[in-house]
């Protein structure tokens, strides 16, 4: 299922073969948190910017249209038109930033939905329920991702109770796998490692939760108030202490820096909104640094966003006018950062496996990171 083919020190080149195909890592996974990516993506897109994995959001999904619904029509691949493999996160998350709406329990929680105002009430078993519904290709435990800062009795407890709660969740999944009437049986399970920065709760969490030999790992509750260097601590810390026959996965980071450093430190797979939420502002990733369309000096710029860039926005338009449409509120300007943003994204993926697969990681890295520092010494 998960096969490394080269490492470079802890950097790893793997393929991690599913259901819906094998996808190879290290991966950045497209973020489509209700069955799409903001931006007026279609599926269609998803294919010709390289996107290997998309990632859509379980609560979100279970608030609007229901799980039940895309159960109906076939499950979230059918529903989206999409064949290739789609992780879903636990709403989990939601645990954390639905702060003001959430009462947790040892059940599991209650929320208010940010739609409608009404109750729901998620567990384990309820999140695996839906996730099951669902279909994706990996479903990801139900955890409470607590305050990087939090107190460390408040951690503790946390991550003593997310490890009874995945243990549930794996225990559920087993059963749904097992039902004549689920629509993906092979429906994969990944752990989730919490501890906030205390590097010690969170290796003991990693061992108990190495233990469960589930199909993948996660490092939860990071790049959410902690500094980079803090991070990339933790990261130095627990990674060693993770299965090393299983993909690892760093959530919510980041940064295309974050990845670089993610990637040296042995993580397979990564998910952020900064290139869909960037580019609908206009801010836009080159290899010679970010660039903020907005800025007065692009509006006579007849240049490409970046030269050289395979993009659809970058083969036919010109700064100047993705900047008018950005000006005038067209959704297309968006729409075509995004799809820049993204695709510069799924390049650099690319480059790192390509790099590892010549055994030049450490070189690339460097040049990488010289590189996007740019005219402007801003680093994306």
């Amino acid at each position: 299922m998960y096969r490394i083919l080269r490492q470079e020190g802890r950097a790893k080149r793997a393929e991690f073969k599913t259901v819906h195909g094998t996808i190879q890592t290290p991966v950045f996974m497209n973020v489509g948190t209700v069955g799409a990516i903001k931006g007026a993506v279609a599926t269609s897109d998803l294919e010709e910017i390289k996107t290997q994995v998309e990632l859509s959001n379980t609560y979100h999904l279970h608030v609007r249209p229901g799980d039940g619904v895309i159960r109906q029509l076939g499950g979230l691949h059918k529903f989206m038109s999409w064949d290739k493999p789609i992780l879903t996160d636990s709403g989990g998350f939601q645990v954390f930033s639905l702060a003001g709406l959430r009462k947790i329990r040892e059940e599991g929680v209650f929320f208010n939905s940010h739609v409608d105002g009404r109750r729901i009430f998620m567990g384990p078993e309820e999140s695996m329920q839906i996730q099951s519904n669902l279909a994706s290709t990996i479903a990801m435990a139900f955890d409470e991702c607590a305050p990087s800062k939090a107190d460390r009795g408040y951690v503790q407890a946390s991550v003593e109770r997310t490890y009874r709660w995945l243990v549930r969740c794996k225990k559920e999944m087993e059963r749904l796998n097992n039902l004549e009437d689920t629509l993906n049986p092979h429906q994969l399970l990944f752990g989730i490692n919490q501890g906030a920065v205390y590097s010690d709760i969170r290796i003991e969490h990693a061992r108990r939760i190495s233990e469960l030999e589930l199909d993948g790992y996660a490092v939860g509750g990071l790049a959410v108030g902690e500094t980079h260097e803090e991070m990339y601590h933790i990261l130095d810390e627990v990674v060693p202490f993770l299965p090393k026959d299983r993909p690892t996965y760093l959530m919510g980071v980041g940064t295309p820096a974050n990845i670089l450093e993610g990637v040296e430190r042995g993580v397979d797979f990564f998910d952020c909104v900064y290139p869909t939420r960037n580019g609908r502002h206009g801010h836009l990733y080159t290899n010679q640094g970010k660039i903020n369309l907005f800025n007065a000096k692009y509006e006579l710029d007849e240049r490409p966003i970046e030269e050289g860039c395979g993009c659809p926005a970058c083969r036919r338009y010109s700064r100047a006018y993705i900047r008018h449409l950005l000006k005038a509120k067209e959704m297309l300007g968006m729409r075509l950062c995004v799809l820049h943003n993204l695709y510069f994204y799924n390049t650099m993926m690319e480059e790192i496996r390509d790099a590892l697969d010549k055994g030049c990681f450490g070189t690339y890295k460097r040049q990488k990171l010289e590189g996007m520092r740019g005219e402007n010494g801003i680093m994306p």
